[in-house]
């Protein structure tokens, strides 16, 4: 019995490591497809065979079909195949077109002659399923999951930038917009409520350059610094973020930040500030904005930088607004100009409340500013 059992637990063993080992080998392969590493061999059959039946389709219906459509695999090519195999497929395209012109006849009268035009038409599509195929081929996501994975970019920016939830008698809200109607966006907001929920800590970033040439940066910064947010003291964070940003050495590797420190029982906050454009408080009781300039230097610029932070107490009524420059600064208009309109705009909503405010805020006064822009609002409750 022992024997037999120890045969059976053998066995067993035996199929177990067969069965993960194949199971390892599906995941790693479709890992590698992800990747573009996989094979697209079968693509490459599937069109390679398609190429000789569209040219017998159009030999023997030529009403009914064009030598031209030998562009179709051409372009399904383009997007799922490598260059090397879709050289391969040019070349059998080629041959087809040949064999279509001896059969069918010089290009006189009479259906589905091979034109010069149809020979354009095949080169045509070739040239440009060449240059899609490079372009996958540089950066390695196969074209099916290219999309995907940039809604999936676009979308963990968004989350990523999502504000906490506040208690009773607080309301936050923020808009971002990219430059030019784009998806991504060089500038951020990261998030968190520390000390057991009473304090909120918001860290508005301004990444250099615009729109997708800041996109990447904006994305790796973003994950860094909601790493770092909570994990330091309010007071350590931009000297990490500046350790951080000077340790990429990127070319063009400079940001503009704000760090506002908010107790939600008191409403008294700190500013830190990062070579950001200053904060602008509404006083409820006044009417009137007062600017809450922090001095610091821009990120990334040199090692051993101080941040000095401005102090400060939203009252019951109050409002704090933090921005961008491209929702102020124009090469037309000079900063105090923006922000001017901008805090006169925000006096419309004073009588009413400040909800849904960032959005039409940003319509207001840098609608169609090719650059990008982010407004937060901070309202404590009359």
């Amino acid at each position: 019995m022992a024997g037999e059992r120890a045969a059976a637990d053998t066995l067993t063993a035996r199929w177990r490591k067969r069965y993960h080992r194949a199971r390892t080998g599906v995941r790693r392969a479709g890992v590698d497809y992800f990747r573009g590493d996989g094979s697209d061999w079968i693509a490459f059959v599937a069109l390679l065979l398609s190429v000789p039946l569209l040219g017998w389709i159009t030999v023997a219906t030529p009403v009914w079909c064009d030598p031209a459509m030998l562009a179709l695999p051409i372009v399904a090519g383009g997007l799922l195949l490598r260059p090397a195999n879709l050289l391969g497929l040019y070349a059998a395209s080629a041959a087809a077109l040949i064999a279509e012109s001896v059969v069918l006849g010089p290009y006189t009268e009479g259906p589905a002659r091979v034109t010069p035009g149809s020979i354009l038409v095949v080169a045509g599509c070739g040239f440009i399923g060449l240059l899609v195929a490079q372009f996958r081929s540089r950066v390695g996501v196969p074209w099916r999951r290219g999309g995907t994975m940039l809604f999936d970019l676009r979308e963990r920016i968004r989350v990523q930038s999502k504000l906490p939830g506040l208690p009773a008698g607080w309301h936050r809200e923020m808009s971002l917009r990219p430059a030019g109607g784009q998806s991504f966006s060089g500038d951020f907001v990261v998030a968190a409520r520390t000390h057991g929920g009473r304090t909120l800590e918001v860290v508005l970033t301004d990444v250099s350059g615009k729109g997708m040439d800041a996109a990447s940066r904006s994305l790796l910064l973003s994950g860094a610094f909601g790493g770092l947010l909570g994990s330091l003291p309010p007071h350590a964070f931009l000297p990490a973020a500046n350790g951080y940003l000077l340790r990429q050495d990127w070319d063009e590797g400079f940001a503009t930040s704000i760090h506002l420190v908010l107790d939600l029982e008191s409403g008294d906050y700190e500013i830190f500030s990062a070579g950001h454009l200053p904060a602008m408080q509404l006083h409820r009781g006044t009417g009137r904005w007062e600017e809450k300039a922090a001095e610091g230097p821009l990120l990334g610029v040199y090692d051993g930088a101080r941040f000095d932070p401005v102090k400060g107490s939203l009252q019951h009524g109050d409002v704090l607004m933090l921005f961008t420059d491209g929702l102020v600064e124009t090469v037309d208009r000079d900063l105090s100009e923006g922000v001017d309109r901008l805090t006169g705009e925000a006096d419309r909503y004073v009588a009413g409340g400040f909800h849904g405010a960032a959005w039409h805020l940003i319509e207001a006064v840098a609608k169609d500013v090719n650059d990008d822009r982010a407004l937060l609002l901070i309202c404590r409750d009359a």
